[in-house]
């Protein structure tokens, strides 16, 4: 089986999650080129999740800090400026934590939603088959009937005022997963004066939807993981399932395409069990490598 070049990986992730020696992102629109160019990335690091963040490219791959006036979180006034203005698609996506995808790759990410192109039936059937929750069926149908709505007029309007913080938080995560809604502005309310204002992602991308009708599912999930080895350059099967939460079933019928086409090639990592895959020119024969190191 083919090795793994972990100093080729290492070289491929410098670019594609903007370490050194490449310059720091300083720009709104350096950041939106960021975004384009990977195609999804998350907002902030994820502990034990390998994959580009806006922070990283901006801050260094360091963690995010407390401090309030560190620099780099220019980050955040970058993400709440663009809010609204359709430059990206941001949400809470994948594992549920905040996600910046690309115009280009939102339709393939909705194309594997539970969205069927009429969102005032689609949340009815989720949650007539057990797939949502009471909370987030009254989350969703206050932004229906009342338009946008910042997070405490929302939980009012929704009828929680009275439930538990992490029912009504676990409703907004869980209705950004499915791109059902989306923050697009903020707002001075609640103790902090800062609150997400949240509407239907169907009204705020109407084109969306449409784009994403004539996508088939496999198609889509073959754009994403493609999209997702650019970036990553070598990964486990579980990081995938991990990151995506998609059956492994389907997963694995992706890959193994994938594979057909040549796009990664099964490989053994040096210094961790297991077996990875790897984009093709990221991995080499076993003598290779062994001449390499010698």
């Amino acid at each position: 089986m083919l090795t793994l070049a972990l100093e080729h990986l290492q070289a491929h992730r410098a670019r594609t999650f903007n370490l050194p020696p490449f310059h720091k992102l300083s720009t709104p629109s350096q950041a939106l080129e960021f975004v384009e160019a990977r195609g999804f990335i998350y907002f902030w690091p994820i502990k034990g999740v390998d994959f580009p963040s806006l922070w990283v490219a901006v801050a260094g791959d360091r963690p995010v800090a407390d401090a309030h006036d560190d620099p780099g979180h220019i980050t955040w006034r970058w993400k709440d400026d663009a809010l609204g203005k359709r430059i990206w698609y941001y949400a809470k996506i994948l594992r549920r934590k905040a996600t910046l995808i690309s115009l280009e790759m939102a339709p393939y990410f909705y194309a594997l939603s539970e969205n069927y192109g009429s969102p005032e039936e689609d949340y009815l059937i989720a949650y007539q088959e057990g797939r949502l929750p009471q909370s987030a069926k009254q989350v969703y149908e206050a932004i229906l009937e009342n338009g946008p709505l910042n997070s405490v007029e929302l939980r009012r309007a929704a009828r929680l005022t009275h439930a538990k913080d992490s029912e009504f938080n676990k409703a907004l995560e869980l209705l950004q997963a499915d791109f059902k809604i989306l923050p697009v502005g903020v707002a001075q309310a609640g103790s902090w004066n800062y609150a997400f204002i949240y509407e239907l992602t169907s009204r705020h991308y109407p084109d969306l939807p449409e784009q994403a009708r004539v996508i088939p599912e496999a198609q889509a999930r073959m754009q994403i993981l493609e999209r997702y080895f650019d970036s990553v350059g070598a990964a486990q099967l579980r990081d995938v399932i991990k990151l995506f939460n998609w059956p492994k079933s389907l997963v694995e019928r992706t890959l193994h395409k994938m594979l057909e086409k040549g796009k990664i090639a099964r490989t053994i990592h040096p210094t961790r069990a297991g077996e990875w895959l790897a984009l093709a020119e990221l991995s080499r024969p076993p003598s290779d490598n062994l001449a390499h190191c010698a």
